[in-house]
């Protein structure tokens, strides 16, 4: 725990430093949520087509979740969202042409979670 997904077009393979972000987004966690960065979990997963918009055209999108235990405050949840989302344009490069839509968000698991 935490469990961190992250989706992102196929077009960003070279523009998004994957393996940089995820190795500064799991201490940053860490520090933000009081746990250890070694309980960190991600998942990258490239997704072969993204439309934005109404006329649905061809995008760019990353979009991270942050599943962490229940009982942070929705301030500090906010600040974790904040501060990944500063984070993720440092590893973003710039492509001629190219737009990216970035989200974040950062929300309790369901008390129901249980791992072995």
């Amino acid at each position: 725990m935490p469990h961190i997904t992250i989706d992102y077009s196929a077009g960003l393979e070279d523009a998004f430093d994957r393996r940089g972000f995820a190795a500064e987004l799991h201490p940053l966690i860490a520090e933000t949520i009081t746990t250890s960065a070694s309980a960190c979990k991600t998942r990258l997963r490239q997704v072969d087509e993204t439309l934005v918009g109404e006329e649905a055209v061809d995008g760019s999108v990353i979009h991270i979740v942050i599943a962490i235990q229940p009982g942070r405050t929705p301030e500090v949840r906010g600040r974790l969202t904040e501060a990944v989302l500063a984070l993720l344009g440092e590893h973003l490069k710039p492509a001629d042409g190219l737009r990216v839509e970035t989200s974040v968000e950062t929300r309790e698991i369901d008390p129901s979670y249980r791992r072995s």
